[in-house]
């Protein structure tokens, strides 16, 4: 990787972490010069303004979910191994971010969820995309017989983003010592709901 990739990276990790600290509205190049001891011309130069900014953010952060939690799940076998590990390392994803803030795509998408523009159109994209790729692995588990047939993969897929989401409230704003494990047993809860009644837990 070049320099400029190099740097270019780093203040996009930096303004990431600003954006899951403050929102995008905080987020200003002024800000971030200040942020990374750029200077404005500089960063102008590698965003051109603030809300190609704000979209190159979100495209930062996919690139590294991708990298981190979806690209090493996809190793893991098809069906329910799969949807487990997306779970799991996606449960992991926060605690990787720069500083430690939490979770991008959670903290922008309360801020974006009521402001039509290209950084809500590519943050919903890309959750959209999320939740398509659960379902689709959950679908796969049905046609290997981990799964019920009549399962539904949609809202399966859309009841793992709800425990989730719910994890994030609590280990972020409750401060839950417990959140993690009570995700976990959420999960678990859908898993065994999904499974075919002849079947026992974890058997593949």
């Amino acid at each position: 990787m070049r320099k400029g990739e190099i740097t270019r990276q780093a203040i996009l990790d930096q303004a990431a972490n600003l954006a899951s600290r403050n929102g995008l509205a905080a987020l200003s190049i002024g800000r971030l010069a200040r942020e990374t001891d750029l200077s404005k011309s500089g960063l102008f130069a590698h965003f051109g303004s603030k809300e190609a900014l704000a979209v190159q953010v979100i495209d930062h952060t996919a690139k590294l979910f991708a990298e981190q939690v979806i690209r090493p799940a996809l190793k893991q076998p098809r069906g329910e191994p799969r949807v487990r590990e997306l779970f799991e390392k996606q449960l992991a994803w926060s605690g990787l971010q720069p500083g430690k803030a939490g979770c991008v795509f959670v903290a922008l998408s309360t801020e974006l969820d009521d402001h039509p523009g290209p950084a809500r159109d590519r943050l919903a994209q890309y959750q959209g995309e999320w939740l398509k790729l659960l379902a689709g692995c959950f679908r796969v588990g049905i046609e290997q017989g981990h799964f019920r047939r009549d399962a539904d993969p949609d809202q399966f897929a859309q009841d793992v983003n709800g425990v989730y989401l719910a994890r994030h409230h609590a280990k972020r704003l409750l401060l839950d010592p417990k959140a993690d494990e009570r995700a976990m047993r959420a999960f678990e809860t859908l898993i065994e709901a999904a499974r075919p009644e002849h079947t026992t837990p974890r058997q593949r």
